[in-house]
């Protein structure tokens, strides 16, 4: 709704209900099991359980960095040093929203504090998960990866004992319980999981929680889904690569400050991008609303998720960035700073089933062409040196993880292997990042779609 000049936009409070057919395609409201009719989800969308375990994340960040680090401030009048971001589906949305709040409830925040802003993009652009339905090339390799799962597992013993427990509950045109059965078997992963999470009402027959058999639906859904990013360089590549390069550009860009780390795209005022509206000079934490598939990714091609099991309901990454006191930091007109430096990415997964980039915008003088994207192999020597004295550390779950190429002499803080330099974590990055993510997507299409040998990762 506007006011008659339509200079500003007022707010319209509403209230949604889900209407469904009932007995003779009467139109009927859906409705809870104690016949709630407000609260109701869609497919795909956030659930009340959901907004209260992403406002619990949000609110550990705000111990963590506010509370006990005092990194982040206690009170914020804008948020123009913090970078959200989420995917097209509003569960990821809504989570970076919950979390937010939990950071900074309403008790934190002044009374004038702008909207935060929030970066989006369209499922075309999107590399926030792996996006199998935008990328041609992607799509043939996880595909190729699912079917070599199938052709492994199907006919197995461990499939054979899935069935003695739940194949009587498949439908009669898919009565065999498989990988590539319908539904997957990933999909009854996804349902199990979710009905654990929603309490009792929500369960399914007491077969489909057996301890083994979800032990076995674990493991093979962690191969079909994610063995890509361990195996080979292109899949890493094509699948997550062009995220994992924001994140590094963002911390070489903080490092850098040359707006590199997106706070031009955050800043600005309304219509316009800018540096903070508070003055901020940098993006001191980042957030990003994603998926269980981008958590599983990031860590598989970071050779950091061996031996792991599926990604729970409201996990996530941190990613980061430390400065040793003696490392010199300073603006590009030569302003010292003395402030510690922590460029954090939190990647909130969201419970429901499954389902930066850092553009080169830049105006007037707010920012020159820096390093930030380049790869490290095209430094130079004064672009090398700034890099030093700065450690990258990656917590998932709140538990510290350690990139195998980062245990090398010389690659991490003396002393602790989770402590990667950032010119080392770089270097790793760097060979999976695509240089044009679309280009990429749509290269080597009649190409083999496995490595000749295996290409590990994290190295």
């Amino acid at each position: 709704m506007t006011k008659t000049d339509w200079s500003s936009w007022d707010e319209l409070r509403w209230r949604r209900r889900l209407e469904t057919f009932g007995n003779n395609d009467a139109a009927v409201l859906a409705s809870g099991p104690n016949g709630e009719v407000g609260v109701v989800c869609q497919l795909g969308e956030l659930t009340d359980k959901g907004r209260e375990t992403t406002l619990a994340l949000g609110q550990r960040l705000r111990y963590l960095y506010v509370d006990q680090l005092g990194y982040m401030p206690k009170i914020i009048k804008d948020a123009d040093m913090i970078y959200l971001r989420a995917t097209p589906m509003s569960r990821a949305l809504e989570s970076v929203q919950q979390s937010f709040w939990g950071m900074y409830p309403s008790s934190a925040r002044t009374a004038s504090l702008p909207p935060p802003t929030i970066i989006t993009r369209t499922y075309a652009d999107e590399t926030l998960f792996p996006n199998e339905g935008n990328c041609r090339r992607f799509s043939q390799l996880s595909k190729a990866f699912a079917q070599r799962a199938a052709d492994r597992w199907n006919e197995s013993g461990e499939m054979d004992y899935l069935n003695s427990l739940i194949s009587k509950w498949m439908p009669e045109d898919s009565k065999r319980v498989a990988v590539d059965s319908h539904p997957r078997l990933s999909g009854i992963m996804d349902t199990i999981n979710s009905t654990l999470a929603h309490g009792p009402k929500t369960r399914l027959p007491s077969k489909f929680y057996d301890t083994k058999g979800r032990e076995i639906i674990d493991k093979i859904g962690v191969e079909e889904w994610f063995a890509g990013f361990k195996e080979s360089r292109e899949y890493r590549r094509v699948g997550i690569g062009s995220l994992v390069g924001d994140i590094v550009s963002r911390m070489v860009g903080n490092v850098e400050r040359r707006g590199g780390d997106a706070l031009l795209e955050i800043g600005g005022e309304d219509g316009n991008m800018g540096a903070g509206r508070g003055g901020e000079k940098e993006i001191k934490f980042a957030m990003s609303g994603c998926h269980d598939t981008t958590l599983a990714a990031v860590l598989s091609s970071l050779g950091a998720f061996d031996a792991e099991k599926w990604p729970p309901y409201t996990s996530h990454i941190a990613i980061e960035l430390f400065r040793e006191e003696t490392a010199p930091r300073t603006t590009p007109g030569g302003e010292d700073l003395r402030e510690p430096v922590t460029a954090s990415t939190a990647h909130a997964q969201n419970p429901s089933p499954r389902s930066s980039i850092l553009g080169s915008f830049r105006k007037g003088n707010l920012a020159s062409e820096g390093f930030a994207r380049k790869p490290l192999e095209e430094f130079n020597a004064d672009e090398k040196e700034k890099l030093k004295g700065f450690y990258v550390r990656m917590r998932y779950n709140d538990r510290p993880v350690t990139v195998p190429g980062c245990k090398l002499p010389g690659k991490h803080l003396e002393g602790d292997e989770s402590f990667c330099t950032l010119e080392a974590f770089k270097s790793i990055a760097d060979k999976f990042t695509p240089r044009n993510w679309k280009e990429a997507c749509g290269s080597n299409l009649d190409e083999p779609v496995f490595p000749k040998e295996v290409e590990p990762a994290g190295t």
